[in-house]
């Protein structure tokens, strides 16, 4: 078996860098040979400009991805991110070639623009059902250049077929997203879930109590960094530590009040040892949040998770078991959660422990590798009757 991944980087490196890497380190532990077609962001006038035409259609990333598969002959292929510099347009050849494809999905690109159905401040749902012109009309990105090249992107796409003619499975994480997929009428056979796996060798001892409140991720509006501040200043006996880069907000660390810390950007070993030390770790986001990375790293350490009652937090976070669930926006109601898991200790220990325990059960890099393989398995079988559906009509 050999597979072809492909992910065009985010400009700055997040979870889906963190399940890529771990997506193909676990498929060659299972014997399979991988194949990576990675492209970096291309920063400055030149990146935006090259992102703005490439992201409609790339005609390099094609001829480089159809050599690429005369070279190795790849027997599936796993997607994860195209935008901006590979494009959707890859997908056809990659099919045509006898490809079946996979694609993973960890937002709302699809049929959003910006990925996140969130727009200046709230969540905005207005593009679904091809309107896509509404990130333009809304100038989302906050800069009709950006904006236009999103709305045109993605209705390109739409049109063409790209993903909903020339992908056979898609891969959400949570039940939140299959029934997204399923609005946007992808049919039931092509959506298996596969909640985000972690690594299962690293644990975390669930007896620690932890000395401050954690927060790892990226820091920008969307997130809800600004519900856990509002939190934080009710609570002003309790530490909290903000770990991830703050450049969206730079002026966020100077309104903070004097019981939050913030760490900047940690590698992973660093984080491990932010998620083992904290009591708690928060998912404050207003945005329809699936499976950060974050949850099921926190979780394996013995750290229960509170987080809000949107998007797939709630297929992942068992309320008052595995970690607490709070109203989105709701800092009130935050930190009365936190103050819970704070002053007693005990609840934070057992809740822990039940994480880890789901954690190890349901999120371990086997169970992603066999979930995955019946998912290559589904979209073998979807190409094969697609041309055998052709070839009876010829």
């Amino acid at each position: 078996m050999r597979v072809l991944v492909l992910h065009n980087d985010y400009r700055i490196r997040g979870g889906e860098e963190y399940l890529v890497q771990a997506v193909g380190d676990t498929l060659r532990a299972g014997g399979v040979e991988v194949v990576e077609f990675r492209k970096q962001h291309v920063h400055g006038l030149y990146g935006a400009a090259t992102a703005f035409f490439s992201g409609l259609a790339n005609p390099f990333a094609i001829r480089e991805v159809r050599s690429l598969i005369a070279a190795v002959r790849p027997t599936h292929a796993f997607v994860e991110n195209l935008y901006p510099t590979i494009s959707p347009a890859v997908l056809e050849p990659i099919r045509k070639a006898g490809v079946p494809v996979v694609m993973n999905i960890q937002n709302f690109r699809l049929a959003c623009p910006n990925g996140l159905h969130y727009s200046h401040g709230e969540i905005c749902t207005r593009c679904l059902g091809g309107r896509e012109y509404w990130c333009v009309l809304r100038n989302c990105e906050r800069s009709m250049l950006k904006s236009t090249g999103y709305a045109l992107r993605n209705a390109v796409a739409r049109w063409t077929g790209a993903f909903t003619e020339h992908v056979d499975v898609f891969t959400p994480p949570t039940s939140f997203h299959a029934r997204w997929l399923a609005d946007q009428g992808i049919t039931a056979d092509r959506i298996h879930v596969i909640p985000n796996m972690v690594d299962d060798d690293e644990g975390g001892d669930c007896s620690a109590t932890g000395d401050y409140v954690g927060f790892a991720g990226r820091v920008s509006p969307e997130k809800g960094v600004e519900v856990l501040i509002e939190a934080a200043r009710r609570l002003p006996n309790v530490p909290f530590r903000i770990a991830g880069s703050f450049e969206r907000m730079p002026a966020l660390p100077a309104s903070a009040p004097a019981n939050v810390r913030f760490l900047g950007h940690l590698e992973s070993r660093d984080l491990s040892d932010f998620y083992a030390s904290a009591r708690a770790v928060v998912v404050p986001s207003v945005w329809f949040e699936g499976f950060p990375t974050v949850i099921p790293q926190a979780m394996l350490r013995g750290r229960p998770v509170i987080a809000s009652d949107i998007g797939g937090l709630g297929d992942v976070i068992d309320d008052g078991v595995t970690g607490l669930l709070f109203p989105m926006g709701d800092a009130a109601h935050l930190a009365d959660r936190i103050d819970r898991v704070w002053s007693d200790a005990s609840l934070a220990r057992s809740m822990g422990s039940a994480a880890r325990d789901k954690a190890v059960r349901e999120y371990s890099r086997a169970r992603y590798y066999d979930r995955l393989m019946e998912a290559f398995s589904a979209a073998a079988a979807r190409l094969a009757a697609t041309v055998g559906a052709r070839a009876a009509r010829a």
